[in-house]
This record gives structure tokens, C-alpha cells and sequence, in this order.
């Protein structure tokens, strides 16, 4: 593989020992671990009451604004039904609406309520100062490097077997 951390595994290499894996599935599990630590401070900053489960839902209508619900349920891989019970939440809580989708009249679009904006935007501006602590004596190459490699894991986790 060289010093290029990105560089793709050629399959005629020897296998990768187990004692590695090992140790990635460890620090993986630990870091997932934390990550649902996050969601759920996170989730609670947006408002009390915000389950958990629906904060990945309110960061993909973050990034977009306004969603068609058959959008949405691709984003998040989840089933339909999971997502609906979601937006009702994030319905009941002010902080998204449906509307109408104007290109179907069956379908319906979600997007965040003006104070779902200024809810999530205060969170993830808080995780931003949160993370630039953290990593403040991090090489900004190595931030780079870790964010392209877990980009690949995240590829690799998503293949069909």
C-alpha cells in the first residue's frame, strides 16, 4: 500500500491479519458508541422531546432544506414507515412540515419549519466549535486523510454482498 493512506488494497497482497480487523472492529464499535452518545445530546439541544432516532433525519433536511418523502427514505435508509413516524415527530415538534410535491399531487415534500432551521443550525454550529477543539492539534492533511478513509468505509459498508 506505500505511504498513501488512500491508496486502494491490490488483492494480490497478503490478507489483512485478523489481529487488525480486530482492532478496527474495536475502535469502530467505540467510536459508533460515542457517535450515539453525540446523537443524543444533540437530538435533546434541538429540543427535549426529539428522540434520537430522528436526528439523522433533521441533518439530511439540514443539507437540503426541502425533501420529497420517497428522497428522504433513500437518505436515511430506512423503511417508509420508520421515516413517516419520524416526520410526525418532527411535525409535532414544529420543527418540519409536509407539503404538497408541486411535480406529484400523491407525493408529499418535507422541509423544515423556520424554527427547525434555527434549531439545527445552532446544534451543528455548537458540533463544529465541539470538533475544531478536539482536533485543534491535528494536521488539517490528517483531517483530510480520516475524512476520505471513513468516506471508503462508508462506500465499502454500503456494498450488496
Amino acid at each position: 500500500m506505500g505511504s498513501d493512506m488512500t491508496a486502494s488494497h491490490d488483492p494480490a497482497d497478503p490478507p489483512v491479519d485478523p489481529d487488525v480487523i480486530s482492532g478496527l472492529e474495536s475502535e469502530l464499535t467505540d467510536f459508533w458508541r460515542r457517535g450515539r452518545i453525540r446523537t443524543r445530546v444533540r437530538a435533546r439541544a434541538i429540543d427535549s422531546r426529539l428522540d434520537p432516532s430522528c436526528y439523522p433525519l433533521i441533518t439530511v433536511l439540514a443539507r437540503h432544506n426541502s425533501m420529497p418523502m420517497s428522497e428522504l427514505v433513500t437518505a436515511v435508509g430506512m423503511e417508509k414507515s420508520t421515516v413517516t413516524r419520524q416526520i410526525d415527530a418532527l411535525v409535532r415538534l414544529g420543527l418540519a412540515e409536509r407539503h404538497p410535491d408541486p411535480r406529484d399531487a400523491r407525493a408529499r415534500v418535507v422541509t423544515l419549519t423556520d424554527h427547525g432551521r434555527e434549531r439545527i443550525d445552532a446544534v451543528v454550529a455548537s458540533a463544529v466549535i465541539d470538533w475544531r477543539a478536539r482536533l485543534a492539534q491535528w494536521d488539517p492533511e490528517d483531517i483530510r486523510t480520516l475524512t476520505t478513509l471513513l468516506h471508503r468505509l462508508g462506500e465499502a459498508t454500503n456494498k450488496e454482498d
